[in-house]
């Protein structure tokens, strides 16, 4: 239930600034959604298991707080960014 080295590699290289930009909102937003997208296909098949329903909302709490961050600062980003992961604006 844990993002690749790969994977991880490979959107640190899409929506950070280089390679080495990890620590960025755009990014940790990116890797947050990955996570979640994972989580929630094991919740899928295990709707009884309660600690990782526990942090998956923690990491969608997570991510609702970096976007209202990017939100904040720069709406144009927040678009392109909400847009390029395909999730809804509730922010």
């Amino acid at each position: 239930m844990t993002i690749t080295k790969e994977r991880k590699a490979e959107l640190i290289k899409e929506f950070g600034k280089n390679e080495k930009d990890s620590g960025s909102a755009r990014v940790q937003v990116a890797i947050l959604t990955e996570r979640i997208r994972e989580l929630t296909e094991h919740m899928k098949s295990h709707q009884k298991d309660f600690h990782s329903r526990r942090g998956l909302l923690m990491l969608v709490g997570q991510r609702r707080r970096l976007l209202g961050y990017i939100k904040g600062n720069d709406i144009e980003e927040y678009r392109d960014l909400i847009k390029k992961l395909g999730i809804r604006d509730n922010v």
